[in-house]
């Protein structure tokens, strides 16, 4: 499954990144994060913060309007992504994909694997 969510998370990535791509420019990053390091946005135009890896310090980005919520493919409201992360079991190994627009520094996709 972490393969599959990778792939499409750079395919979504390169698909975002449009004419930069000829010019070398990174647009998009993808990050697989266990729910363990993530905390969810409050608001629709608040902040959602992560940890890329283990060791990595943890960031704060925004999220707008616009930001795609998905639980196991199924787009979502907030409201509905915000409990189901509450209610997640094996916080540890359950995960968290987050697509981050690098020139906008929001977050455009977050979507929430459970087992």
């Amino acid at each position: 499954m972490k393969i599959q969510t990778l792939i499409a998370f750079v395919l979504l990535g390169l698909a975002c990144s449009g004419a930069a791509i000829g010019q070398g420019k990174t647009i998009v990053a993808a990050y697989e994060v266990v729910l363990t390091d993530f905390r969810p946005p409050a608001t629709s135009n608040g902040g959602a913060a992560f940890r890329a890896c283990a060791e990595c310090e943890r960031q704060l980005v925004r999220v707008t309007a616009t930001t795609r919520y998905s639980v196991n493919g199924k787009t979502v409201r907030l409201d509905d992504f915000r409990s189901a992360v509450a209610t997640a079991r094996n916080r540890g190994t359950t995960l968290v994909g987050v697509l981050h627009h690098l020139e906008s520094d929001t977050l455009t996709s977050i979507e929430l694997f459970l087992r």
